[in-house]
């Protein structure tokens, strides 16, 4: 549901709240200026600021569009900017847009809800208030509150994006093989997210601070350049976030290879153990067989069975035994190295020539 808020701030700094448009403008001729607050609204909830200050139809298209990229446009009479505050709740980012009118004797700031009913500027109020005085001295002094108060909600949006990253990052080092590479994904798109809102606001500030808005005083300048510090550290913090996560995802699948190489290794070694064991016993088997045809007389006679059996287990035992160390030493032959040129061949070869 649309809401609108009419504000009088005077130059002795007091707040007063106005019933509508009209009287508050009344109060606002002689001195002071206002601010207007809408939250969530239409067409036709602006259309009457709209036409009171002249504002161009396409900043009122771009504020009931709430998937703008902030920007800062000028129009005879305004300015109109678009800003991005941040949210990181449950795991998920939320990004809510704000816009805002900036005259000679008024400030408008355009609101809306997140799906959560959550309002980006829901504590504006209080803010201004303790601030009165320096709100009072004009709508650009009036406008650096609410964008710092914007921009000090994106610290903490920030810290737990950073401390997400950390449990990831804990969670892929503990077990690589059960992390879930999309939660990386997502942080990622999250992360670039951030830093297109972020780049975007930096431009905005960069305008502001070479004096590119005529409604911003040289006075106030100063208090913006403040901002656009803690954007820039903003930015490259997410920059920074960004290059961890690309450092996790190589990480990650390097763990991976060494899992997968380290589980095939092992299934060599046992396929090699079962190959010797099945080698050695290719000959005894055969002996056995052979041997073995006739139970009783083993092909020594029947009244020899009982020194032939321990001869041949014997001779058995004694094959099996030099057939083992045969296959060691050939597995052990079989390793390859590659060649290393000798250093003193090539420091002669230097020398002659």
């Amino acid at each position: 549901m649309a809401e609108t808020s009419y504000y009088y701030i005077s130059p002795v700094g007091t707040l007063s709240r106005m019933s509508d448009l009209s009287s508050a403008v009344a109060a606002a001729t002689v001195e002071g200026f206002i601010w207007i607050d809408y939250r969530k609204p239409d067409k036709d909830a602006m259309s009457e600021a709209a036409l009171q200050f002249k504002l161009h139809p396409l900043s009122i298209e771009d504020c009931i569009d709430t998937n703008q990229v902030p920007k800062i446009e000028d129009f005879p009479g305004n300015t109109f900017l678009i800003f991005n505050s941040f949210g990181y709740e449950e795991g998920q980012l939320t990004v809510d847009e704000i816009d805002i009118f900036i005259g000679d004797k008024f400030l408008i700031t355009v609101s809306e809800y997140d799906s959560k009913e959550r309002h980006p500027l829901n504590d504006m109020m209080s803010i201004v208030e303790s601030n009165i005085t320096k709100a009072s001295q004009g709508p650009a002094f009036l406008m650096h509150v609410v964008l710092d108060y914007i921009v000090d909600h994106k610290f903490i949006a920030v810290e737990a994006l950073e401390d997400e990253l950390e449990l990831a990052e804990e969670r892929m080092l503990a077990r690589p093989a059960d992390f879930n590479v999309s939660d990386m994904l997502t942080l990622r798109r999250e992360l670039l997210l951030v830093r297109k809102s972020l780049f975007n606001e930096r431009e905005i500030l960069v305008k502001i601070c070479r004096k590119d808005c005529s409604y911003i005083s040289d006075e106030a300048i100063f208090h913006y350049r403040d901002i656009y510090d803690h954007l820039s550290k903003f930015f490259e913090l997410i920059e920074a976030y960004r290059d961890i996560v690309t450092s996790l995802m190589e990480l990650h699948t390097s763990m991976l290879s060494n899992v997968m190489a380290k589980a095939s290794n092992d299934t060599n070694a046992t396929m090699k153990r079962l190959t010797m064991i099945t080698t050695i016993f290719m000959p005894l088997t055969l002996l056995s067989g052979i041997g073995g045809m006739s139970e009783y007389s083993m092909m020594t006679g029947t009244d020899n069975w009982r020194i032939s059996y321990p001869l041949m287990i014997v001779g058995m035992i004694i094959i099996s035994i030099i057939s083992y160390y045969l296959l060691r030493r050939v597995n052990n032959n079989t390793t390859v190295y590659p060649r290393v040129p000798k250093l003193g061949h090539r420091s002669n070869h230097r020398r002659n020539q």
